[in-house]
């Protein structure tokens, strides 16, 4: 007998990357299995594993291909697997200048059925740490394309200074990296299609040059306006809107021990709800099941689920994807 969904507290998959440290376990406690440089830990994903109940051991993918919507939510093809991905990552070195496709271009190319919009919230950020949000706008590709040539990208490129609780949109075509000192949420199309413009130089853990997709990254880079950093921490309330965009809603919850939030009260839940503990430990309560989240963690609530509540002392970081 397959059993009934419940709220599933998720155990990540981990990614070591050249540009990647230790905060993962120093700031979120994830316990890094070895001394590599770990840059990613895919938190929602088919590679995700249950951590509680009956189906722990079973991946996300697996339970997609068994639950079907009941898991993934109306709309969404099994096959597919899971229209979201949510993640950590840490730099403790620059990541390549890189950009995205939207859908249709990823398909032109051959490259997979979905492009690939993110967003970013800061969780931690050095004294100084930065990011790059584009090219000087009305750069021509072939000043671009020269720059990479001659390892001087980083004279055309805008540089923007970050701090915890800064979020940032990325939408498909924004030329992008993330600095060193900073530590992000990532919320995004389940895709990992990345065309990196440029890679300051460096040598991949394999000691060679990591490579390059310029032509690629050319067809698809907006080179004419820069997106906007925003500050969460100036808009005050419990619950804060941080994104929303045909892919996917982003809420900060914040919360004391004399609130609950509560989800599906006015109408019924469709799709399923990512919650990440960014701060603290919260409580998540349905009538399908409870879990506790800690500070790092990250549960999966089902559409089959029905209404639940999240309590608790702390903050937490919820997406949903939107549905037509």
């Amino acid at each position: 007998m397959t059993p009934a969904l419940y709220p599933l507290l998720l155990r990540p998959a981990l990614h070591v990357k050249v540009w990647g440290g230790r905060r993962l376990e120093e700031r979120l406690g994830k316990r890094l299995p070895t001394d590599e440089p770990y840059g990613e830990s895919w938190e929602l994903h088919d590679t995700a594993t249950v951590a509680n109940g009956p189906l722990a051991g079973r991946t996300l993918g697996e339970l997609a291909s068994l639950y079907g919507e009941d898991l993934l939510g109306a709309g969404n093809d099994p096959a597919a697997g899971f229209p979201l991905l949510a993640k950590f990552l840490d730099a403790r070195e620059w990541l390549s200048v890189q950009v995205h496709p939207n859908d249709e271009q990823a398909r032109s190319f051959g490259d997979g059925p979905r492009g690939k919009t993110e967003a970013w919230y800061v969780i931690d950020a050095d004294p100084g740490a930065q990011l790059v949000i584009g090219v000087q706008p009305g750069t021509t590709r072939e000043a671009i394309a020269d720059a990479i040539r001659a390892n001087r990208l980083e004279d055309l490129l805008v540089y923007a200074p970050v701090k915890a609780g800064d979020t940032l949109f990325v939408a498909a075509g924004t030329v992008h990296a993330l600095g060193p000192g900073v530590l992000i949420y990532e919320i995004q199309q389940s895709s990992d299609i990345t065309y990196r413009f440029y890679d300051w130089g460096r040598m991949g853990l394999d000691g060679k040059p990591r490579e390059l997709h310029i032509d690629k990254s050319l067809a698809v880079a907006n080179t004419e306006s820069l997106p906007q950093i925003n500050h969460s921490a100036e808009i005050p309330g419990e619950r804060v809107r941080l994104f929303d965009n045909p892919f996917f809603v982003t809420d900060l919850l914040r919360l004391d021990n004399e609130l609950a939030i509560s989800f599906g009260d006015d109408n019924p839940r469709t799709g399923f709800d990512a919650l990440t503990c960014i701060d603290g430990s919260v409580t998540i309560s349905s009538a399908a099941g409870s879990i506790d989240l800690t500070i790092g963690q990250t549960a999966l609530v089902p559409p089959v689920a029905g209404k639940f509540t999240v309590s608790g002392q702390g903050r937490v970081l919820r997406s949903a994807q939107v549905t037509a």
